[in-house]
């Protein structure tokens, strides 16, 4: 049977606790250094903390070093391996091919960082040792098939939310405006910025939009086909998100994948052990996102892949603004046109995108449909109004928490010794002992299979229990007080045993395969002695260094899918256009030139 893992974010303990609660069966988290998120490092004390608990459902715990490494920092990125994989961590999320060498006794998963578009690229990975893959972004349902194929591990793909709009591993732009390396964790986030669009002869096409900004990644609907594909692991960005971001999205898509396993009786099974009940209703529109979009999944080329317009969470269309006008001193009421069974309430977030930027406000007084809040002079009537902060929402995350619990089946049965408990848990741990050896006699033993069926199937620790029989000629009286301790004591029992978990592979090395090309650029990132020496003895004839120890004239600075070409309707090839003059962003006195690889129908960026 194939295992589905719905794979969370964490920035910190908290959040990772926040994720399993929800549903997730792993999370990915930062240790202290090297996580490629210099903002979300974790102390291995933490780690070890969230380990404990994420193993009690047999869930998984990746810690991510998925950095490149320069030489002086190998021993340091040793010694914290070491010390993550004591703290009882299950694998590595792994870019530097460096770490390969360090003697990883748990499996290590090859980053998205590692740029994974082709069957070749993925077996060759596999190869070196790695037991997953984690695919680029931009590839199809196709290309996923493709590399089930070719590679036996796990593949591992990105589900929802935010977007490079270059090629994962492969964006060098934070590091050549600002010497501040995405490869290293200090990613200035350059492709939400805002650029003009100009043609060689500085025709101006476009202002001040974030041309290379994409919407967020929303695959909820789409596990089924994925799974299909060959996805073992469906992961979801965002290690700096907050926690109600990660509640929300986990549990939307804890439930959309039990219904891919519910549909396939036999075929598939969850990754880890317990099931979510109780608490909020999750709502994928309610939290942070930028608009959505499948992007390529399909194969397809199509426009509205961009938030070129609102760069930051726009959240959800609630109705149209009808009018403004001032209210005291300071102060604006506005009257909305509301969205049918929309709700407004105090200390909502909302916001409105102008011709320039996006506009965002506090409702400070909501009362039917109309708003109160401090004057704005870029809010204007029969503007769209798009709330991106619910305050009851916000709440019910906060406050109306759902439980992970795993199912125990218990059986019970009357003897001469006493009442015979028998239970076992889902992951296959039992408990059995003897107790009430001197009950006497029930007078009415279905009020008493009733009452046992009641007092046993309450919840308690980490457990659900269900009484499936209680047997016997003649049953003995039990007092609701005899049945608690009975649950308790079962509790107890199972919680001294460890959780059978799922078996994770390690990889396998095979040094027969070689490289797939011989001639290795600078977008293979290779920024330690270690790391060439690995693909040197695969079959590299030449390896240039990273684009952050060489800065190389001429660079492509990104390579990607998107195309703003098509998404403006100016691609002659497939939109049937009229030609356009070489095509140049500008930012704050930077020039960036424009590249279109019609063949591939790819656009690449290079500094002009």
């Amino acid at each position: 049977m194939t295992q589905l893992e719905l794979l969370a974010p964490a920035r910190t303990y908290d959040i990772g606790i926040a994720a399993i609660s929800c549903g997730a069966d792993a999370v990915y988290i930062a240790g202290p250094s090297f996580g490629a998120r210099k903002d979300a490092g974790n102390s291995v004390e933490d780690v070890r903390k969230l380990c404990d608990f994420a193993h009690r459902f047999g869930a998984r715990i990746f810690v991510t070093l998925n950095t490149i490494l320069f030489d002086e920092e190998i021993p340091e990125a040793r010694k914290m391996l070491r010390e993550i994989e004591d703290a009882g961590a299950d694998g590595f999320i792994v870019q530097d091919f460096g770490v390969l060498t360090f003697g990883a006794r748990v499996p290590l998963h090859a980053s998205t960082q590692c740029a994974v578009r082709t069957p070749e690229k993925a077996a060759f990975l596999e190869s070196l040792g790695f037991s997953r893959v984690v695919m680029e972004r931009q590839t199809s349902l196709a290309d996923i098939r493709a590399v089930r194929e070719k590679i036996h591990g796990e593949i591992e793909y990105f589900v929802h939310g935010a977007l490079c709009v270059s090629y994962s591993g492969q964006c060098y732009m934070s590091e050549n405006i600002d010497g501040r390396s995405a490869n290293r964790g200090a990613c200035i986030q350059a492709c939400r910025s805002l650029y003009d669009l100009v043609d060689s002869d500085g025709k101006v096409l476009k202002r001040n939009k974030a041309l290379l900004s994409l919407k967020d990644y929303n695959l909820c609907d789409r596990l089924g086909e994925l799974a299909a594909a060959g996805v073992n692991s469906f992961k979801i960005e965002g290690r700096l998100k907050n926690i109600s971001y990660v509640r929300n999205v986990v549990r939307a898509y804890s439930e959309a994948l039990d219904e891919v396993v519910a549909a396939n009786p036999g075929q598939y099974c969850r990754a880890s052990f317990g099931k979510v009940s109780g608490g909020f209703e999750p709502s994928l529109d309610k939290t942070f996102n930028r608009g959505y979009t499948s992007l390529f999944i399909d194969g397809e080329r199509s426009r509205g892949w961009s938030s070129m317009d609102a760069p930051k969470s726009v959240g959800e269309y609630i109705g149209r603004i009808a009018a403004v006008r001032p209210s005291g001193r300071f102060d604006m009421l506005i009257d909305v046109e509301l969205e049918k069974g929309v709700l407004l309430k105090n200390g909502d977030g909302f916001c409105v995108v102008g011709k320039d930027s996006l506009t965002g406000f506090r409702g400070d007084v909501c009362s039917g449909s109309k708003i109160t809040a401090k004057a704005l002079k870029d809010v204007r009537p029969g503007q769209k109004l798009y709330r991106n902060i619910s305050a009851s929402f916000e709440k019910s995350l906060e406050n109306n928490l759902p439980q992970r619990t795993i199912d125990v089946h218990v059986q019970m049965k009357a003897t001469d010794a006493g009442v015979e408990v028998i239970a076992l848990s889902e992951d296959g741990r039992e408990a059995t002992f003897v107790t009430c050896r001197d009950a006497e006699p029930a007078r009415d033993c279905v009020r008493i299979r009733e009452a046992a069926r009641a007092q046993i199937g309450k919840k308690t620790g980490d457990y659900s229990f269900c009484l499936d029989s209680f047997e016997g000629e003649v049953l003995p009286f039990l007092p609701a007080s005899a049945l608690n301790e009975i649950r308790r004591t079962l509790a107890g029992m199972l919680d001294a045993q460890p959780v059978r978990r799922r078996p994770l592979a390690m990889g396998t090395v095979d040094e027969s395969v070689r490289i797939p090309e011989p001639e290795l650029s600078y977008k293979w990132n290779v920024a330690n002695k270690e790391a060439r020496r690995i693909l040197e003895s695969r079959g590299a004839q030449a390896v240039d260094p990273a684009y952050e120890l060489a800065h190389q004239a001429g660079a492509e600075l990104m390579r990607m899918k998107y195309c703003i070409k098509y998404e403006l309707g100016l691609c002659q090839k497939r939109q049937g256009a009229p030609a356009t003059k070489p095509l140049f962003l500008l930012n704050n006195g930077r020039r960036f030139a424009l590249h279109f690889d019609c063949k591939a129908c790819e656009m690449s960026l290079t500094e002009a």
